[in-house]
């Protein structure tokens, strides 16, 4: 009879799991031909290690759990890979439970053995690194981003990476691990639309909020789906001191909307009374911040101003437009007494000039003297001095 799973889960050490297993060899001696002894003796061991108890979790994962290093390089050459990426209910495989406790050493281990184990996820869809993090075992954070950095890219379903939940627990080496190998996560959000440092407000690491706001200080001013910015979640949370320095910053909007319409200072208000609360509100005016309907006044009232220039405007075209048809009449009536006029001075020199005319005429065909009863011309009949003159000088 061979020895269950069952109580090599319950040993602590490496020289028990060896005498176990060296157990198994003695039962099997001159059972078989030498030929196929070693490969039954490994299909048994095998059978043994990779077996479950009733919480779905095999002897490799007890001995991860518990930081066996010993046992675990034992234990690898007879687990099966299925065996090694088996979760338990709590969906942990062992890699994600040495992750979770902290055991560097047996992660470096697995993977060595197996550097795809990085990336299987647990519930969820959290990854190992996020187990790490979540956690704060900076040394594992570093193994594991050592084997592939990518594992910064992968979120779980909620949106959360590894920076997301490292900052809400206020790990700091392991927030500055992160950003140092990539800056650009202290923007990404999750499926709320929040950022890390809305995460770390919610902690109590001044640090983990300086850390961020020193990779990308313009955070300080993103608001998730609900409107709330790192003020407001860090006045409801009553972090005083994340307040203050939140309003160090100069892009910090003291009198930020939420969605329904809250500034910090109506968060602040809302709240049970506390001397934080006291400190809060102190900090919050000191920085000029009023309640929304404080807020809303002067705009409701610059919104009155620009209404009355625009029926001020409106009057002033309306009245431009009278003025414009007015003018455009009286040009109108100017150019037909102009056209008149021209035609009234076109008709007098006209007629000026008919007479002109006339009289001209008239005097080409009037001889000097006249002419008599008969039409003749007087002067041929009765000649002047003068001219008998002139006939008698010829």
């Amino acid at each position: 009879m061979t020895p269950s799973s069952t109580w090599l889960q319950s040993v602590a050490d490496l020289a028990a799991v060896k005498q176990i297993l060296g157990e198994i060899d003695a039962q099997m001696v001159g059972t078989l031909s030498a030929a196929d002894f070693d490969a039954e003796l490994a299909d048994i061991k095998s059978a043994i290690v990779n077996e479950v108890n009733e919480l779905g979790e095999t002897t490799l994962f007890t001995a991860a759990e518990k930081g066996h290093l010993d046992v675990v390089k034992e234990l690898l050459p007879y687990t099966s890979k299925e065996s090694i990426m088996l979760k338990n209910r709590s969906g942990f495989d062992p890699l994600h439970i040495a992750c979770s406790q902290g055991h560097q050493a047996i992660v470096q281990v697995l993977l060595d053995h197996d550097p795809g184990l990085s990336k299987t996820f647990g519930q969820s869809n959290a990854t190992p690194l996020m187990s790490a993090a979540t956690k704060g075992h900076a040394t594992v954070v570093n193994e594991l981003l050592s084997k592939d950095s990518s594992l910064l890219e992968i979120s779980r379903s909620n949106g959360k990476n590894a920076l997301h939940l490292a900052a809400r627990q206020g790990h700091v080496d392991i927030v500055k691990t992160l950003l140092e190998k990539d800056q650009q996560l202290a923007r990404r959000t999750d499926k709320k639309g929040q950022t890390a440092l809305h995460m770390a407000v919610k902690g109590v690491s001044c640090e983990v909020v300086r850390l961020l706001l020193d990779a990308d200080a313009a955070i300080v001013m993103l608001p998730d789906k609900f409107g709330n910015t790192a003020l407001h979640i860090a006045t409801r949370k009553k972090r005083v001191k994340i307040v203050n320095e939140l309003l160090l910053l100069p892009d910090a909007n003291v009198n930020g909307l939420t969605r329904d319409h809250k500034t910090a200072l109506d968060i602040a208000e809302g709240l049970p009374l506390s001397e934080e609360i006291v400190e809060i509100k102190e900090c919050l005016m000191r920085y000029g911040a009023v309640k929304a309907n404080d807020l809303n006044q002067p705009r409701d009232e610059l919104r009155k101003t620009v209404t009355q220039i625009k029926k001020d405007v409106h009057t002033q075209l309306e009245q431009t437009r009278k003025t414009n048809r007015n003018v455009n009449g009286i040009a109108k009536e100017l150019q037909k007494l102009h056209r008149a006029g021209i035609n009234n001075a076109t008709n007098s020199v006209t007629v000026v000039a008919v007479l002109f005319s006339t009289v001209a005429f008239a005097a080409i065909f009037t001889v000097p003297g006249g002419d008599d009863d008969n039409g003749m011309a007087v002067m041929i009949r009765d000649p002047t001095p003068d001219q008998n003159f002139n006939k008698n000088t010829y």
